[in-house]
């Protein structure tokens, strides 16, 4: 497909050298791919005691330095990986306490200029059936979310093209926060509006933040500079590496202070990208006064139309390597969030969850239209690329509640001010998990009430009592006599039709 002049002007504009000179070491940028490979080579054959002594400092929630997390890598010992998954959950259950908070992508368009070798939306596709949803079809996909579903928070999903630009996407955003649908109970709504989007400039975050942006994604892709070359070609936007490696700097100097960052596992060695997150990480927490990736997301490389890289490529991911990463991601930077998503199977998403996740999605579907138009067929000529667990949100509910874990539609804490510096120092403290677990018992009875089928609402109720009678036990240790009687006071206006309310 060839480029249109006015494509062309566009994409001579996006780019703001300054704005990634500004935060560079001279000719250099954080990565380093000698030194990543060196770390990892030097740190091989690590003894017992000192994994040991490892995940006692992820234990203590303190990130771990690049020596620690390569040695953590190059454990052979399988009785000693049994350890390092027993405390990522450990670790997880310390921050975040029991909860998984559920999401739901929002594919809004998929032209664009770029020509990514691995993704269906690549411009040179020309099986792709290109699309951007109008600001009413926008609601009406929110509604069939929000309404029908269930969902509290979405991921909206753009191509990068001057059709889906920063004001497309502003726009797209306030439309989704506008709808408000009745449900059986209650009201269903969008809370939180995340967003996976392109690299942008300082002045058109600052846009997206006047809006209401929840947490800003962007996917390195792969942290290998000659990967990153030869799988971006050049004459795209995406080909600059550090425009892409430096956007999260400018959104934090924006004023969006959640930021995530993730790497797509399969394109170079999962321990060679898990040793860039963690060094994506620890400069974001130099830099920024200790504020890190709000979450961090692993997903794997799969199937898509007319992306030829995804059958040349040498670094493939096993399950059992998959598990390791995640696990290791847990400890190297424990405070973060986990995103598992729907590319996963169901029964790979089963072994995973123990690991240290905290958010999931389900009821996804990446096509563009897909839930208000209704197609329940994966149709690779319309999506990005093929998941591997289409569930509704009531199974996976259910599902989770059977394995002991309680969902959470929690938004409180954006709204409470409990973002950037604030939930950082909060989350190495152990104490938002507090407020997670207050939190998730009231929105999960919301849901509840609202959405869930007989079987679901039967089992969910249990793990309330459960949860109710956890908070009970921790006083006064975690919690006051008069934070627990204002939860059951809270439960029961719930109960009665009261909605959004959290501590």
């Amino acid at each position: 497909m060839v480029l249109s002049v006015k494509e062309k002007k566009w994409m001579d504009s996006v780019i703001k050298e300054e704005e990634v000179r500004r935060y560079m070491d001279g000719e250099y940028d954080f990565i380093d791919d000698e030194e990543i490979w060196s770390k990892l080579l030097s740190n091989r054959s690590p003894d017992k005691k000192r994994i040991e002594d490892i995940l006692q400092k992820s234990l203590a929630i303190e990130t771990l330095t690049p020596d620690e997390t390569a040695a953590l890598l190059n454990v052979e010992d399988p009785e000693l990986w049994d350890e390092i998954f027993r405390v990522a959950g450990e670790v997880k259950k310390k921050v975040y306490d029991n909860r998984i908070v559920t999401f739901a992508p929002l594919y809004c368009s998929n032209y664009c200029v770029n020509n990514c070798l691995y993704c269906g939306f690549r411009r040179e596709n020309l099986r792709e059936k290109r699309r951007k949803l109008s600001l009413e079809e926008v609601k009406e996909e929110t509604k069939v979310l929000a309404g029908e579903i269930g969902h509290k928070r979405l991921i909206v999903v753009y191509g990068e093209h001057p059709l889906s630009d920063a004001r497309y996407i502003a726009d797209t955003i306030e439309a989704i926060y506008s709808v408000k649908v009745p449900t059986r109970n209650g009201f269903g709504q969008i809370r939180r509006v995340n967003v996976n989007a392109a690299p942008m400039s300082i002045d058109n975050l600052r846009l997206l933040r006047d809006v209401g942006i929840g947490t800003y994604q962007v996917f390195q892709e792969t942290y290998s500079h000659e990967l990153y070359a030869k799988v971006h070609p050049e004459g795209t936007i995406k080909h600059d590496y550090r425009w892409r490696l430096y956007c999260m700097h400018r959104a934090l100097e924006a004023g969006i202070d959640d930021v995530a960052i993730g790497v797509l596992f399969g394109l170079y060695d999962w321990r060679f990208e898990v040793m860039g997150l963690l060094y994506h990480a620890r400069e974001l927490e130099k830099r920024f006064d200790g504020i890190g990736p709000h979450t961090i997301s692993f997903p794997r490389l799969m199937p898509a139309a007319e992306a030829p890289f995804v059958q040349e490529t040498r670094y493939k991911v096993s399950d059992e390597d998959f598990k390791r990463l995640v696990a290791v991601l847990r400890l190297a930077v424990p405070y973060t969030g986990l995103i598992l998503t729907a590319r996963e199977t169901a029964d790979i998403r089963r072994q995973l969850i123990p690991l240290g996740i905290t958010q999931t999605d389900a009821s996804t579907k990446i096509g563009i239209g897909a839930y208000s138009e209704n197609y329940d067929e994966q149709e690779i000529e319309r999506q990005q690329f093929i998941i591997g667990d289409p569930r509704s949100l009531d199974e996976v509910i259910r599902e989770l509640a059977e394995m002991g874990y309680i969902t959470s539609f929690c938004t409180a804490g954006y709204r409470c001010g409990r973002t950037g510096d604030r939930i950082m120092k909060l989350l190495r403290s152990g104490k938002e998990g507090r407020f997670c677990k207050l939190n998730a018992i009231l929105t999960f009875r919301e849901w509840l009430d609202d959405f869930a089928s007989e079987q679901t609402r039967h089992i969910g109720e249990q793990i309330i009592e459960k949860e109710i009678e956890e908070v009970k036990m921790q006083v006064p240790e975690n919690y006051s006599e008069t934070v627990f009687n204002e939860l059951l006071k809270y439960y029961e206006r719930i109960k009665n039709g009261e909605r959004d309310l959290y501590f």
